[in-house]
């Protein structure tokens, strides 16, 4: 049975490895390959387009219908700049905590769906788990839909997709929306003091990011109170700004990346839309004065929102699972639920831990939280083998 000191074990080694998104992720998918294949279980790459990333999906039990999806994605996000008081790639237990990165967000999940393997490639199961790890979640959920893709072709219907985000092990039925954009101003290079012999990329980029401070305030104007979402409005944030040389130099480029996150229901092409005819005309304006000047829009990610399913046989299993008889629930994050849902699995979200505890300094996850885990994946194979 799903032992924790087994998971924890798990959990240590998962955690040693950087699978920062900018990084590789093979080594990882390599030690879970390893351990599949000790029990007996075969399992299968779906590689990035590159080759340097790979999603691996695998069956265990028998391959016939009405058998559930554990789904987590192994990439985490950076550390750079966190004043971590522990090795970050060491899981190192204080207290009633284990801190790591992604610790939370999401090995601890991938962990306890690792420790329930042998169990269930034990031969009593009358219908089978099937684990589906991702790559890239965390830079708008890019590996999974190839891997989905596969599932949908390759797998017997499943009953329900658990997708392992942290929730407290609460059972949550929706969530919102991301579309990313990169945005590259270039300007022509001059004296700061002859701002009329050329044209400061930061300048221009300034008067575009006041249109999506603009945008931002009037989304959240315009946000339900009744929303079961915190915030309860879409919500627009730009994460990360780079531009100019020197003080005294009309910048050359200016770069900056926002991500736009709408509840379901919300269509984030029309919210954006005037917002990118402002990046048009600014483009041919500035493109009139100097041919080498422009504004370039890039699309990084889109990834669709989650929406409450009625009647949903994913939540049904959950709830089952968990004893959770609360309300309904939606978080603020995105992952890769509306995916699955997209192609038609029912779905729901569960998980150990909290949100508010991952991208964090010290990151790190309760022993209880893994406590209730385990005796979750301890119910999933006696329900699957019934």
């Amino acid at each position: 049975m799903v032992d924790i000191s087994d998971t924890t074990a798990i959990l240590a080694d998962l955690i040693a490895f950087d699978t920062t998104s900018r990084e590789s992720n093979l080594q990882l998918i390599g030690y879970v390959e390893e351990r599949l294949a000790r029990i007996g279980a075969s399992s299968t790459r779906v590689a990035s387009p590159d080759g340097r990333k790979a999603n691996l999906y695998a069956t265990l039990g028998p391959a016939v219908a009405g058998g559930i999806v554990l789904s987590g994605h192994t990439d985490v996000v950076p550390v750079d700049g966190q004043p971590w008081t522990s090795d970050p790639w060491t899981l190192t237990r204080r207290d009633d905590r284990l801190h790591g990165r992604g610790a939370c967000d999401m090995k601890g999940f991938l962990a306890l769906a690792l420790a329930a393997a042998p169990e269930a490639m034990s031969g009593r199961l009358a219908r089978p788990v099937h684990l589906a790890f991702s790559y890239d979640e965390e830079v708008g959920c890019v590996g999974a839909p190839a891997m989905i893709a596969e599932l949908s072709r390759h797998l017997p219907p499943p009953a329900a997709v658990i997708v392992g985000e942290p929730t407290g092990m609460e059972v949550v039925g929706g969530h919102k929306g991301i579309a990313s954009y990169e945005i590259i101003v270039c300007g022509h290079e001059a004296h700061s003091s002859l701002t009329h012999l050329g044209v400061s990329a930061n300048m221009e980029a300034v008067e575009l990011m006041r249109e999506l401070a603009d945008l931002a305030a009037r989304l959240e104007d315009e946000g339900d109170p009744a929303s079961l979402f915190h915030p309860p409005h879409a919500t627009l944030t730009i994460g990360q700004i780079a531009g100019g040389t020197a003080v005294n130099i009309l910048a050359r480029e200016c770069r900056f990346v926002f991500d736009l996150r709408c509840t379901p229901g919300q269509d984030a092409d029309d919210i954006i839309a005037p917002f990118l005819a402002r990046c048009t005309a600014a483009d041919a304006r500035v493109k009139a004065r100097f041919a080498d000047a422009g504004v370039e829009v890039r699309r990084r990610s889109s990834t669709p929102s989650f929406a409450a399913e009625p009647d949903s046989r994913a939540a049904d299993i959950a709830r089952m699972l968990t004893g959770d008889n609360g309300p309904a629930r939606a978080v603020a994050y995105a992952a890769e639920a509306g995916q699955f849902q997209q192609a038609g699995f029912s779905t729901i979200i569960c998980g150990p831990g909290s949100i508010e505890q991952a991208h964090q300094p010290d990151e790190y996850i309760a022993i209880d939280q893994m406590e209730r885990g385990a005796a979750f994946m301890r119910r999933m194979l006696d329900a699957l083998a019934s």
